[in-house]
């Protein structure tokens, strides 16, 4: 009896915390997540470089080609990378407009349109 008691016991807080992190995780997976950075620095772009130079970010971190501003890029080596494109939280495959994303890399986004590639990389200043 003792042992069929923790067995329920155990199974019933295990079953807790799986749904616990599936409630937490599913509201990074909401559709329609905008990022407003509100003027802030963008927070993926480090501050030092592996050597130890600080870098000198400009006030537009990257390129404006086609209507695309990109914010950030948050890297998986995976193949679960997300994008910040526009204030919209964007994976390989999404839409903008009538461009599509194609691949997400640790510094750059490539997107297609009309069969054209259209390269964006994060971009950064040395001091």
């Amino acid at each position: 009896m003792l042992k069929s008691n923790n067995i329920k016991i155990i199974f019933t807080i295990v079953l807790s915390a799986f749904s616990f992190q599936l409630s937490a995780f599913s509201c990074f997976a909401q559709e329609g997540f905008k990022y407003d950075s509100k003027g802030k620095r963008n927070p993926f772009i480090p501050l030092v470089t592996s050597d130890g130079k600080l870098l000198k970010l400009e006030t537009e971190e990257t390129a404006n080609v086609e209507g695309l501003l990109l914010e950030g890029i948050i890297y998986d080596k995976n193949g679960s990378s997300f994008a910040i494109v526009n204030s919209n939280v964007v994976k390989v495959g999404d839409m903008i407009g009538d461009i599509q994303v194609l691949k997400i890399g640790k510094e750059k986004v490539i997107f297609i349109k009309d069969g054209q590639t259209l390269e964006i990389e994060l971009r950064k200043e040395e001091e």
